[in-house]
């Protein structure tokens, strides 16, 4: 059996390194033994249900080790990571659900998302919640609520389509302040899946064009950057790239990986390079957006 320790602040900016240790899980079996864990965010926890998902493809169902801090384990429960985790992990010992909690921040807990329907689904529960944290906490319009709306749409069809069939993916969005490096609130949306990737799902169409310069940063480029599609109809495959531009409009930052690549824009305090190339090899895609408080919006 192999450990897989996941970090003990286990966020945004350590999902690489994390999912390049997961993917070098190559024994029969897989402990993800997260036991330490002492802070996690929505982009944490698809992390580790992609990685489970991932590790039982190739050996038996793996195993998880819940962490040990009460207040995170609640906040996993709060979040519903619990209610999903069976569909990548035998979790050892038991874990007690709490009756009630109190008020959360999240915008969508941990959910899964396999069919149109889910996406639909998915989108109306985050119209419904996303008024009082988007103009509350970020100072943003209220028209922004559709826009949100339409922009998570975008990411979680981007699942469906792309993954794969058989396969899913999760979503999570939550708004919580970030203190040391913004002063002020920010909402961080996370969707992750086990699916073939950026790019094996457009090689058929565009990989003959690029040649020998077919690779996952060249697909995540086209798609993110040029918004081409796999799909032949005109107008299709816009969805990321503009994304892109209305995170761009907010201040915001986005990361998107497939495969061996990941590509990221965003402000100064987004600290992560344009372009990581040369990482361990990684099914499906990871796309995080963080959208920070307007500046001056109160929420500091």
């Amino acid at each position: 059996m192999r450990v897989v320790p996941v970090p003990s602040r286990f966020d945004h900016r350590n999902v690489d390194l994390f999912l390049d240790q997961a993917a070098k899980a190559d024994a029969t079996r897989t402990l993800f033994d997260a036991h330490r864990v002492r802070w996690i965010d929505p982009s944490g926890m698809l992390a580790l249900l992609v990685a489970g998902r991932s590790a039982g493809l190739h050996g038996e169902r793996p195993l998880l080790k819940p962490p040990e801090n009460p207040e995170v384990l609640s906040y996993l429960q709060r979040m519903r990571f619990f209610a999903e985790a069976p569909a990548a992990f035998e979790v050892v010992g038991k874990v007690w659900a709490r009756r009630s909690y109190g008020h959360s921040d999240a915008l969508l807990e941990v959910t899964a998302i396999d069919s149109h329907d889910h996406v639909r689904k998915v989108v109306g529960r985050i119209q419904e919640r996303a008024g009082d944290i988007l103009s509350g906490r970020l100072g943003l319009p209220a028209s922004s609520v559709i826009q949100f709306a339409i922009l998570l749409s975008e990411v979680c069809q981007n699942v469906v389509e792309h993954a794969g069939p058989g396969e899913m993916g999760w979503v999570a969005v939550q708004a919580y302040h970030w203190a040391k490096r913004l002063g002020r609130y920010a909402a961080v949306l996370s969707v992750m899946d086990c699916g073939v990737g950026f790019r094996r799902s457009l090689d058929r169409r565009h990989g003959q064009a690029y040649g020998a310069g077919w690779d996952d940063s060249a697909a995540l480029q086209a798609a993110v950057m040029h918004g081409l599609s796999r799909f032949p109809e005109t107008g299709r495959g816009q969805g990321l790239r503009q994304v892109r531009r209305q995170v761009q409009r907010w201040g915001g930052a986005m990361r998107v990986r497939s495969g061996e690549a990941r590509i990221s824009f965003g402000p100064r305090w987004n600290d992560s390079p344009p372009l990581v190339e040369n990482l361990a090899p990684f099914p499906g895609a990871q796309i995080v957006i963080v959208i920070p408080a307007a500046e001056g919006s109160g929420s500091s």
